[in-house]
């Protein structure tokens, strides 16, 4: 879960020229084309308002939030470039500079942007989160950690910082922790079907199948098209000797998607 931010950041204009005042225009026209999802029409009019003003820092960026929102990340990399290059200081703009980088793979890049963020804005949380989340891509979990430990310690009710650290600890080999972190993260939101579902993976790893199976029932109960988590209570099923049962549910998941449950049906079922 990688978090975004599409801050809209509108600069007024106190230089009292008719082509500032135009430019600003066309900056106002592009926010409200952009709110209704006119992405388009949006960059169209930031266009113009940097063609009036090529010193608009926020046109810029506005500009690379609406090509970002069109797949356009590259496009968006060179607008967020041109607002840094304008106002160095322009804390959102490497922040979605380093969104952009990783909706293109670059983690390594991505993870330099959030690092400059955080130097200016030491409390940027969502910076913090998107950090962890790169290095777990990366396979640094414990750096991940430390950065889902200064999300929580700055919002101690961010229930997906919980889940992400919970998944970093799992990866460390520490099941028993990230359980009380998966824990935490459906205290919060009782609804984190994907928490039930990974509370019951390492439950599974701890050996816990009946504790296991008790999250797959609450994750196909908030979400009865989950694949995996029929998938995984099927094998738990067959590890307590419930055979029949655990076969229905790898045929279940087998017909919602889950591929790979057609080879324990081999395995096990017939």
């Amino acid at each position: 879960m990688r978090k975004t931010l599409l801050t809209i950041a509108l600069l007024f204009y106190l230089t009292p020229t008719i082509y500032s005042q135009t430019a600003k225009t066309y900056h106002a026209k592009g926010l409200e084309k952009f709110d209704p999802g006119d992405y388009k029409g949006a960059i169209q009019d930031y266009n113009k308002a940097i063609e009036l003003n090529p010193k608009d820092a926020d046109a810029y960026y506005n500009r690379g939030i609406a090509k970002g929102d069109l797949g356009d990340y590259r496009g968006a990399i060179q607008d967020y470039n041109k607002a840094i290059g304008i106002n160095p200081n322009y804390v959102d703009a490497y922040y979605n500079r380093g969104v952009a980088k990783s909706d293109l793979g670059d983690y390594k890049g991505e993870i330099q942007d959030y690092n400059k963020a955080i130097e200016l804005n030491p409390n940027f949380a969502m910076a913090y989160y998107n950090r962890g989340v790169a290095k777990v891509k990366l396979g640094d979990y414990k750096g991940a950690i430390q950065d889902f430990n200064k999300v929580i310690e700055i919002n101690p009710k961010d229930a997906d910082a919980y889940y992400n650290r919970g998944l970093a600890k799992a990866l460390l080999g520490d099941f028993e922790r990230a359980i009380q972190d998966y824990t935490k993260a459906i205290e919060l939101n009782p609804n984190f079907a994907m928490a039930y579902y990974n509370r019951g993976v390492a439950k599974s790893d701890l050996g816990d199948y009946k504790g296991e199976i008790q999250d797959y029932n609450k994750a196909i109960e908030i979400n009865p098209k989950y694949a995996k988590a029929y998938n995984n209570r099927g094998l738990a099923k067959i590890q307590l000797d419930q055979k029949d049962s655990g076969c229905l549910d790898l045929s279940k998941a087998g017909e919602l998607g889950a591929d790979e449950a057609y080879d324990a049906i081999k395995l096990f079922c017939n």
